[in-house]
């Protein structure tokens, strides 16, 4: 069976890695590269706030290429839409008809992406969709994952849950309110080992920042990077950042 050439649009978070790990065993794609937004300021992965360094190492110890989609830290929708636009048509020429994702449950945002998609004849995968995230965070821990909070949204989680390796420790202590895979944008985790490394990422922690951003409306075309849509404006509090240092 010819497998079919795909994108995956690779966080460097737990959900992604799961997904990707999903996405390898079913043995349907063959994974042409890794996408990830990229803040051009800061240089680090958008939301989670991980240097590129790290994410560099990721993908030489997954052994698949890596494309970053530059952005810059609080892009329009319509500066959003049209790099992203240009990246996946270039990506296409190479060979891709489907981009995978590691949404589970946010419907507004699938359907956003499978419209974008569809308009350049691209098909949308969903390896988790509908999965409990109680399930997937339980099958995340015993394939022996590993990874660490390293953004967590003030709205949802107080400073010291970031910088925490997540385990049955950290799961215990979150609020019943707050999703145990941070679906809702509650927190965001860099994986540093896992079944699908040859390696582990090597790092070690660094400083503690708390950032606060300026409330905007969606009304202004502001599109938070596209990836927390279930809230009116997920900027409108603060977010914990645990630094990553490379070692």
């Amino acid at each position: 069976m010819t497998k079919q050439q795909a994108i995956f649009n690779w966080s460097g978070g737990k959900d992604s890695a799961l997904s990707l790990y999903k996405t390898l065993q079913s043995n349907e794609y063959e994974v042409n590269c890794l996408l990830t937004s990229i803040n051009e300021q800061y240089r680090r992965i958008s939301m989670h706030g991980v240097r590129e360094e790290l994410l560099i190492q990721q993908a030489e110890s997954l052994g698949i290429s890596l494309v970053k989609m530059f952005l810059p830290e609080m892009p329009t929708m319509e500066v959003y839409e049209n790099v992203m636009k240009s990246t996946l048509l270039d990506l296409q020429s190479k060979g891709a008809t489907a981009s995978i994702f590691g949404d589970i449950f946010l419907e507004d945002l699938r359907q956003y992406r499978e419209n974008k998609l569809a308009e350049l004849n691209l098909k949308g995968v969903f390896p988790l969709w509908k999965t409990p995230t109680k399930d997937i965070i339980k099958e995340f821990l015993d394939l022996g994952f590993k990874t660490i909070t390293t953004c967590v949204n003030d709205k949802y989680l107080d400073k010291s849950f970031v910088g925490r390796i997540i385990d049955e420790s950290f799961l215990n202590d979150l609020p019943e309110n707050v999703d145990p895979c941070g679906e809702n944008g509650e927190f965001h985790t860099f994986v540093f080992d896992g079944p699908i490394f040859k390696e582990a990422i090597p790092f070690e922690k660094g400083e503690i920042v708390y950032r606060q951003y300026t409330p905007t409306s969606k009304k202004d075309g502001n599109n938070y990077d596209c990836d927390d849509s279930s809230q009116e404006n997920p900027f409108d509090n603060g977010f914990w950042y645990c630094d990553l240092l490379p070692k």
